[in-house]
């Protein structure tokens, strides 16, 4: 197994987008630079610790394909991490935090975030954390739990059992947790073709229509609904209303900007429309989201981890 991260050579941060012309399917195949397969990843110095946190910070950074024989619990303390795996992408703002089971290979992108993780041997869990990937809601008692774990890195050489109870504790929260897990995904596909009209998409969500996309693709408004729908299970116009929203929940959570600059920011017309179709989706008006996401995210530092090396 390959450990730690640090030594692996990571791909650049982002999607790469260029206007050209010719062959629609021959274009996309070059927009996109994928990030390495890194293969498995060992957080454990001794096999012996069931349980264990992670904090990592930085301002740009793509892991790279891996993944752990451990679930995994990352919740950011600042900013907005996205983690892409085989069935899709998700942005987790510092309200939310998303469960990763062992095996499951994933992407982690980060920019200019802090985050916490939790890693717990899969022996400490129901057989049904394996299932799936999930979002789960940051509540202010699984957050407080997070911070307070970071005392007891998981690359530590040397059982202890205060920590061992403690994070037995943390593992009947988080399996509570669980069952409220929101479907806050976003599609990804492996035809080139459907994932360059996403990217293109994302990076132009604030404007962009379909005539966009067929333009800077060169595709036809029947292939871009057809190879859409096919790849993904969703119309394009669907995925840009659900990418506008997810995106809204990540900016929220970053202070500074108001619901107006959101709204705006993330392609809606009028706050009042914003706000119908942001409850609709949430549960929340955006105000009150925001409201709950800031009061998260300035609760305070956590104490400084002890491990000898970070890994995300």
């Amino acid at each position: 197994m390959i450990s730690p991260l640090e030594n692996v050579t990571l791909g650049p941060v982002g999607r790469g987008y260029e206007q050209a012309s010719g062959p629609s399917d021959a274009m996309a195949a070059n927009l996109l630079t994928p990030a390495a397969r890194i293969g498995p990843v060992a957080m454990r110095t001794e096999t012996t610790v069931s349980a264990g946190s992670l904090v990592y910070e930085t301002e740009r950074l793509v892991t790279g394909w891996h993944h752990h024989d451990l679930h995994q619990l990352k919740c950011p303390l600042e900013g907005v991490a996205e983690v892409e795996t085989a069935g899709g992408r998700y942005l987790i703002p510092s309200q939310q935090a998303i469960w990763i089971p062992a095996g499951v290979e994933h992407n982690t992108t980060l920019r200019g975030v802090r985050t916490a993780s939790v890693f717990f041997d899969p022996a400490m869990m129901p057989a049904e954390a394996r299932d799936r990937v999930r979002i789960l809601p940051a509540s202010p008692v699984l957050r407080e739990m997070i911070v307070y774990a970071l005392r007891w890195p998981i690359a530590r050489t040397a059982t202890d059992e205060r920590a061992d109870a403690y994070f037995s504790a943390l593992a009947v929260v988080v399996e509570d947790g669980l069952d409220d897990a929101q479907p806050l995904l976003l599609p990804a596909s492996d035809d080139p073709l459907v994932a360059a009209i996403i990217a293109y998409t994302e990076d132009h969500l604030a404007t962009v229509t379909a005539d966009d996309v067929h333009t800077a693709l060169n595709i036809s408004e029947r292939t871009l609904r057809r190879r859409f729908r096919d790849a993904t299970g969703t119309t394009w116009r669907s995925f840009v209303v659900r990418a506008r929203l997810t995106r809204a929940m990540a900016e929220l959570a970053r202070p500074g900007a108001t619901v107006i600059d959101v709204a705006a920011s993330v392609g809606f017309g009028s706050p009042s429309s914003f706000n119908r179709a942001f409850r609709a989706f949430t549960g929340h008006t955006p105000a009150d989201y925001r409201r709950r996401a800031l009061n998260r995210s300035t609760a305070g530092p956590p104490p400084a981890p002890t491990a000898p090396a970070q890994r995300p």
